[in-house]
């Protein structure tokens, strides 16, 4: 089992950054890969970024070149770097751990609002 505990989401003006943390604990070493995923009203869940546990880093077309995945393993803690926010980042935003056998796990989610 493996938890994981998102912080950092909130009220932004287009145009500013936001910096998400997820914590993660329990069994670790289970972890092939973590990511970020959104879900806006309406919308189905998608993919923004992840990072596999051999370092790849994998992020959707929205958000190249404006969001950086990263994490401190020392921290166990995965965040998620978004700059120069759109109103159509606006979302609740979910921190993935997927497992070797491909078993997801989900956070609480955060929500994510880009607005003047």
């Amino acid at each position: 089992q493996v938890q994981l505990a998102e912080s950092g989401g909130g009220l932004v003006q287009p145009g500013g950054s936001l910096r998400l943390s997820c914590a993660v604990s329990g069994n670790i070493f289970t972890i092939a890969a973590t990511g970020w995923y959104r879900q806006a009203p309406g919308k189905e869940r998608e993919m923004v970024a992840k990072i596999t546990s051999g370092g790849g880093v994998f992020y959707a077309d929205s958000a190249k070149g404006r969001f950086t995945i990263s994490r401190n393993n020392a921290k166990d803690t995965l965040y998620l770097q978004m700059n120069s926010l759109k109103p159509e980042d606006t979302a609740v935003y979910y921190c993935n751990a997927r497992d070797y056998k491909g078993f997801d796990s989900w956070g609480q989610g955060t929500q994510v609002t880009v607005s003047s």
